[in-house]
């Protein structure tokens, strides 16, 4: 594993918009609460914060072996306002009834346009999403170790096609309405991570490598967020997409009630995007670095590209995913160069860019190719390249067994 220094975290920081000119990074706990949406707090570490809600029963329900039948009860459990399935232990439904909602603190309004600006640019939002923030996870420690051991890790095109469910999801119009089904999606969510984090602690593998106790911690969703949504509006910023002041708000409550959603605590959730760059800048920065597991799901999310046709070779996804991440990234799972794709990638994705919003007339030459590449990257992680519909998310029931 390569050590980072100080210079070398800032570079990459700021390759990747993640911490500012003035920024400084650190593993220490220093975010004041007063920055979240609850604007006060105890201040406590999330490191040490897991979601005492759900924890305690979903260990019952997995050594009492009734796994299995609460992910049959769910499955036709899909819309939220869908009636919460019949079958299930009766401390779950009591559980789900206080949890299947949105927060008090959530804005209707804000929630339709930011559904409306996935809608409007979700050519960038899958790209982003797909191989910045996909490829992103395999450099964070902790993740790729806890995905890779954990049952998910065997089957990563599964695995990629359930974590694509619920930025689908949420993304939808209406994902967040009635008739959508991201409340319940989160849920599900929600249930997966207790039922990691009673079982992956019982991995002799996992525990090898680990430098936590328990996993998917608080601050662990909170690193993944800072990954995604974080990230993604940096880089729309970077490549200057148009997104008004109120495009932004409204991003960023889809993401500040969708971690509410996943049991995050109010005091952890940036209230603005300025809190979200100064807390970024301290979990998320500092700890990227190659792991075995990180490199080996790496090629394993990008080999995936070998059963769907994008329309591009292998270096061309090995160049955009150094374009949108860095080359630093790049060497440390060992993608290859095509310098012939990055030159192109450099020239055209710009312009692509302009044509797309209608601030150039003319399109570039490689639009169309572009165009279907995005596309069909999408396509790639949803149901296995089954077009319109997304993967069932189910409660594992083991580790990864080898």
């Amino acid at each position: 594993m390569t050590d980072l220094s100080r210079r070398n975290i800032l570079s990459l920081g700021a390759a990747l918009g993640l911490v500012g000119a003035t920024g400084t990074a650190t593993n220490a706990w220093a975010w004041s609460p007063t920055g979240s949406v609850a604007g006060s707090g105890a201040g406590t570490d999330p490191e040490y914060v897991w979601d005492d809600a759900i924890d305690p029963l979903m260990a019952k329900i997995i050594t009492s072996g009734r796994v299995p039948a609460v992910n049959k009860a769910m499955e036709p459990w899909v819309n939220n306002n869908d009636p919460l399935p019949t079958g299930l232990p009766a401390e779950l439904t009591t559980y789900l009834q206080g949890v299947n909602k949105l927060p008090s603190w959530a804005d209707p309004k804000k929630l339709a346009r930011a559904a409306d600006f996935n809608r409007r640019k979700d050519t960038y939002l899958f790209l982003l999403y797909g191989l910045g923030s996909g490829i992103m996870s395999t450099v964070i420690p902790r993740e790729a170790k806890s995905v890779y051991w954990s049952a998910g890790g065997a089957d990563m095109q599964d695995r990629a096609a359930k974590t694509f469910t619920f930025g689908y999801d949420l993304a939808q119009l209406k994902g967040l309405e009635p008739e959508g089904q991201f409340i319940v999606t989160a849920n599900k969510t929600r249930l997966v991570h207790a039922a990691v984090r009673h079982m992956l602690p019982q991995s002799p593998h996992w525990s090898a490598v680990a430098d936590q106790k328990i996993p998917i911690s608080n601050a662990d969703i909170l690193v993944t967020f800072h990954s995604l949504g974080t990230f993604v509006h940096r880089k729309l910023l970077e490549w200057k997409v148009p997104f008004p002041a109120e495009d932004q708000e409204a991003f960023l409550h889809s993401w500040q009630v969708a971690l509410h959603l996943l049991g995050v605590r109010t005091e952890y959730i940036p209230k603005s995007w300025d809190e979200a760059y100064k807390q970024s800048a301290q979990v998320l920065t500092p700890i990227l670095s190659p792991t075995t597991e990180g490199i080996e799901l790496a090629e394993d999310l990008l080999g995936l590209t070998a059963q769907i046709d994008l329309g591009v070779t292998r270096g061309f996804l090995n160049e955009f995913v150094r374009y949108v991440l860095s080359n630093e990234i790049g060497d440390w799972l060992g993608l290859k160069r095509d310098y012939a794709s990055a030159t192109l990638i450099r020239a055209v994705w710009p312009a692509f860019i302009l044509f797309r919003e209608g601030l150039n007339p003319v399109a570039p030459s490689a639009f169309y190719m572009f165009d279907q590449f995005v596309r069909a990257l999408a396509m790639a992680f949803l149901n296995k390249g089954a077009s319109g519909q997304t993967t069932p998310i189910v409660i594992p029931t083991h580790n990864r067994q080898d």
